[in-house]
């Protein structure tokens, strides 16, 4: 196992791609901590398969877009698990709406989430990196971030501006071993998405080389290899996990 005795938190990791990637970390071997705003229940379970495998799993009510919330959380983490290893910013939301009806509430609250949200984890975690000597922080972004989508314009700005965050911090943290990276999904199968129009999800699938979207571990196995020491010599980057749905 990559990620034997290490310790990981990932927010949003209650629901969809977030608790794969949670579920994904500990079959590798890491204590993994998440956080839940509303799904209580379902981080609980998550935190349940965790244990099963003989990892920690420790759920905090947390909200992302709360600094006191992450300080306070960051600082748990270290308590009970005794260090902390890797950061994997997940938790996101999307509120769509064209640009010329989108409300300043929309924008803002989408900002909260999705920018100011991984703000608050990194700004908590760093300093035990950089005093530790390492570290590993993988945020999820989209292609969206990169190619932007129509409906969307708070949505592609957050995750535009995530990978500009993943770029600065890179050159920040280097000199601190800690590696940092981001990830971005094409259409991921996760529950939220099925739930889309056919018709929409067969627009995404035409998109891809495969004709097929993407499923949950397609991307939590790209987050594991991004906190092993396989990717030790890879920082800065955005991995793209789309299934071709970019080209």
């Amino acid at each position: 196992m990559e990620l034997e005795n290490k310790n990981a938190i990932v927010t949003g990791g209650s629901v969809g791609l977030g608790a794969a990637i949670a579920i994904g970390l500990a079959e590798e071997g890491a204590n993994v901590a998440l956080n839940f705003r509303k799904h209580d229940t379902e981080a609980k379970q998550v935190a349940e398969e965790i244990v099963k495998m003989g990892r920690k799993g420790l759920v905090v009510q947390a909200d992302v877009s709360n600094f006191d919330d992450a300080q306070k959380m960051v600082q748990q983490v270290v308590k009970e698990f005794g260090g902390l290893d890797i950061l994997v910013c997940n938790a996101g939301i999307n509120w769509d709406g064209v640009i010329w009806k989108m409300t300043e509430e929309q924008w803002d609250r989408v900002m909260e989430v999705n920018l100011k949200g991984y703000f608050n984890y990194i700004r908590a975690a760093t300093p035990i990196f950089k005093e530790q000597g390492h570290g590993k922080i993988v945020n999820i972004t989209s292609i969206n971030g990169l190619r932007g989508k129509f409906g969307q314009t708070n949505y592609s700005a957050s995750k535009g501006g995530i990978i500009a965050l993943t770029k600065a911090l890179a050159k920040e943290m280097g000199r601190s071993n800690v590696n940092v990276n981001a990830v971005a999904p094409g259409m991921i199968a996760t529950e939220m998405m099925l739930q889309i129009p056919e018709k929409y999800m067969q627009i995404a699938k035409d998109e891809t080389v495969f004709g097929r979207i993407g499923d949950p571990e397609d991307v939590s196995n790209v987050v594991n290899f991004l906190c092993s020491e396989k990717s030790r010599h890879i920082t800065g980057g955005v991995i793209k996990v789309d299934g071709g749905q970019y080209i």
